[in-house]
């Protein structure tokens, strides 16, 4: 709106003074076109359909469902379920802050700065940086680990290793990492979106039917080890918790839905999450109870019959984890874009400079991505430290922080608004808590792991 006014303004300054040419008068025709466009192209597009395909797609990936009954034998079903309300709720809390004060805030990183000026913007930068480095990482060797598994399916002897195939990930996720935006994903993802849901039901399938075929006096529900190692295993697991609801993106998705973007997102929200409650906890109760507290971190690994369908559940992974990897690319993207095409117009955008600029900055990104992920394969550790210091900040402790500071002028007084002062203040206090023993206990078991395994070792 802000551009309309401008340009119409700047346009009617020209017109109040003699114009030297008729070329002059077109160029400002122009001009004020170009305003225009770019304003309009502004505009979200899609449907709250698009907004579930979307943050289903952030969220339910294979990586977020393969900790949950490791997590589950660690910390009990409380865990699982305050999570879902937690993260159902603040997604909420965020989705209802769209233009809270007027303006639209078009990223994360942004909506904090306008809530809480400098130290938000920075902040959340920083957060969601390593939420969606750490995010990317972990799925990029939960991907690898996939199209490992089906390559020994078809050839037991052959040579290929685990890191042979993070980097074919890497290059696939480069070429996808051409498109523009978000809202050009919106088939990908509802593809994967549906990959989803194949990958959810074959996994519960074969859980439950390994489940059958071992022998259940063997399976042990306690956890095994000293008094040190348990708490250090419930600290790891409260990690894995925070990185399986994480969902780092919310207003850049919120941007690219059609108004009432609010109410849009309402119901693409609640929808992700009518999938995300009957997947998730169907996976993690099934897997605790096949296997116990010996399910490893992640899951697929944990299964050895029939050899057909875990092919086909690892095919739906790494489908799913395709669009997965890249929402979560995007906010580093988009911050090479603004650094490096500042000073560029809407329309020169398109050239070929600045596709070739685009390409050489996705090509570092994936490159430091892959060098990481194959030279350190620790699945487990990589989830826990992604969800304490990434996903903990963004998804629980911010949004609680950001609602009460944006609504305090407006509704302070009210018994709502003190009914949420308390709810919102219990959740950051008691997420933050998770935050540092999630990260203590990442920490410690990814030193235990480097000690044990040399780098680029074939997991």
């Amino acid at each position: 709106m802000k551009l309309h006014v401008f340009a119409s303004l700047r346009f009617r300054s020209k017109m109040t003074q003699p114009p030297d040419s008729a070329e002059a008068a077109e160029e400002e025709r122009q001009q004020v076109e170009e305003v225009e466009e770019a304003e309009e192209s502004k505009h979200g597009k899609g449907t709250w359909k698009h907004a579930a395909f979307h943050v289903a797609t952030t969220i339910a990936t294979p990586a977020a469902y393969s900790p949950l009954p490791f997590a589950l034998a660690s910390l009990g079903v409380s865990s699982l379920v305050g999570a879902t309300l937690a993260t159902w709720y603040s997604s909420l809390l965020i989705a209802s802050l769209w233009k809270w004060d007027g303006k639209k805030h078009v990223t994360y990183r942004h909506l904090a700065q306008s809530i809480f000026g400098f130290w938000g913007y920075w902040s959340i930068a920083f957060f969601q940086q390593v939420a969606s480095i750490g995010n990317n990482i972990a799925i990029q060797i939960a991907a690898g680990s996939s199209l490992k598994a089906v390559y020994k399916y078809y050839h037991k002897d052959g040579d290929l290793t685990l890191q042979h195939f993070v980097i074919f990930f890497g290059v696939f996720e480069l070429f996808l990492s051409q498109l523009p935006d978000i809202h050009s994903l919106r088939w990908v993802n509802a593809l994967c979106t549906f990959s989803t849901i194949g990958f959810a039901a074959t996994t519960i399938g074969v859980t439950i039917y390994n489940g059958k075929k071992i022998d259940r006096k063997s399976i042990s529900y306690g956890l095994d080890g000293s008094s040190s190692s348990k708490v250090f295993r419930a600290f790891n697991a409260l990690g894995a918790i925070a990185f399986s609801f994480g969902d780092a993106m919310l207003p850049e998705i919120q941007n690219t839905v059609r108004e009432p973007a609010k109410k849009n997102v309402y119901k693409g929200v609640s929808a992700a999450y009518g999938i995300i409650v009957l997947s998730y906890w169907q996976l993690a109760f099934t897997g605790y109870w096949a296997f116990g507290s010996q399910v490893e971190p992640y899951i697929l690994s944990s299964l050895t019959v029939p050899q057909w369908t875990i092919v086909m559940a690892n095919l739906f992974a790494v489908i799913q984890i395709s669009g997965c990897f890249q929402i979560y690319c995007r906010p580093t993207y988009a911050y090479f874009e603004e650094t490096l095409l500042s000073n560029e117009t809407a329309t020169s955008r398109s050239s070929l400079r600045n596709k070739l600029v685009r390409l050489v900055c996705t090509s570092m990104y994936m490159l430091l991505i892959t060098l990481v992920a194959a030279a350190m394969p620790f699945f487990g550790d990589f989830v826990a430290i992604c969800g304490a210091i990434g996903f903990t900040p963004l998804d629980f402790v911010f949004p609680a922080m950001a609602y009460l500071k944006a609504r305090r002028r407006r509704h302070q007084n009210t018994k709502m608004y003190l009914s949420l002062l308390l709810l919102n203040f219990a959740i950051v206090v008691w997420f933050s808590a998770v935050a540092v023993f999630g990260c203590i206990g990442a920490v410690k078991f990814i030193v235990e792991d480097v000690k044990t395994y040399k780098f680029f070792h074939d997991m």
